[in-house]
């Protein structure tokens, strides 16, 4: 992990709980945020610790509370993930926004100095996305993007519906203090906020699906389902990108399959959560159909 990541992000967390008025600035306790945002006591009262030090929170537990929150009290968010973790994201993005197309090759030096970390952590994580066979290391010349086929994306599209339908009814029956039902709500705002700006912002939707995704796989965590998911996340962000037409339309009609979604997860009905995940991973399957074929 980057050094203080897990601090960083916890404290973003307990900033946006604050600014939403889920909690009482003034005199929230270190039990309440512990089962709030889900991590140690001491990683909490170092929160509580830097909140007092910026003036946000005043000191002692009476009723008064500090100054506001301002954007620039939030951590960048590099510095609030694992070192696997940004280099995972920034290639991703890589891939995503670069069009890149099956052929191209991959230098590990100068995508070690774009994402801003040592070329290690790029080689680390190019060896552990080759063993799915899209990437292959060429002697003296770095690594080839192979690309992959349809019946290889449909193949790993029906693993992903059986994966994600067992997680998203597991997620339902997590306990109410879970953070995890923070973080869907915080996501949940994210989409809203995407929605009214969707015209200027519609490229953004492939992290925010990742992230959605990625939540409720963790609702029951299985050390195969994280590690299959990094191709998963490959195929299933990079497709929303090959037929551009009417990119705009698609994201801004599954950002609406997502906030049906998360109301289902919310509401706790089995029913519901599995007709709103189904009809969400039909449309992203149809997407995909369409991209692979060429379709316009």
């Amino acid at each position: 992990m980057k050094p203080n990541s897990v601090f960083k992000k916890a404290f973003n967390r307990t900033l946006q709980l604050l600014d939403a008025g889920d909690a009482d600035i003034g005199a929230i306790s270190e039990n309440a945020l512990r089962t709030r945002i889900g991590v140690s006591r001491t990683t909490v009262r170092k929160v509580l610790g830097e909140l007092q030090v910026r003036g946000i929170k005043a000191s002692g537990n009476g009723p008064t509370a500090g100054r506001p929150i301002q954007e620039s009290d939030y951590f960048p968010d590099p510095e609030t993930t694992s070192k696997r973790q940004h280099v995972e994201e920034q290639f991703m993005e890589w891939m995503l926004r670069g069009d890149t197309q099956p052929g191209t090759l991959i230098n590990e030096l100068q995508l070690a100095r774009q994402f801003g970390v040592a070329t290690t952590g790029v080689r680390e994580f190019l060896i552990r996305f080759s063993r799915f066979g899209l990437i292959e290391k060429r002697q003296n010349s770095g690594w080839l993007f192979k690309g992959f086929t349809e019946e290889f994306a449909l193949e790993l599209f029906e693993i992903r519906v059986m994966f994600e339908l067992r997680s998203a009814v597991l997620f339902a029956e997590l306990p109410d203090e879970s953070p995890l039902w923070t973080e869907l709500a915080e996501l949940k705002m994210a989409h809203q906020q995407l929605l009214l700006e969707i015209g200027r912002r519609f490229h953004d939707f492939s992290r925010l699906d990742n992230r959605l995704h990625r939540l409720i796989n963790r609702a029951a965590p299985n050390r195969f389902i994280d590690d299959f998911y990094d191709v998963i996340t490959l195929i299933f962000h990079y497709h929303y990108q090959w037929n551009k037409k009417d990119e705009l339309q698609r994201n801004e009609a599954a950002i609406g399959e997502h906030l049906a979604y998360i109301d289902a997860l919310f509401s706790a009905d089995t029913h519901e959560i599995e007709r709103t995940c189904l009809r969400h991973m039909t449309s992203a399957r149809t997407t995909l159909i369409r991209s692979l074929q060429g379709a316009a």
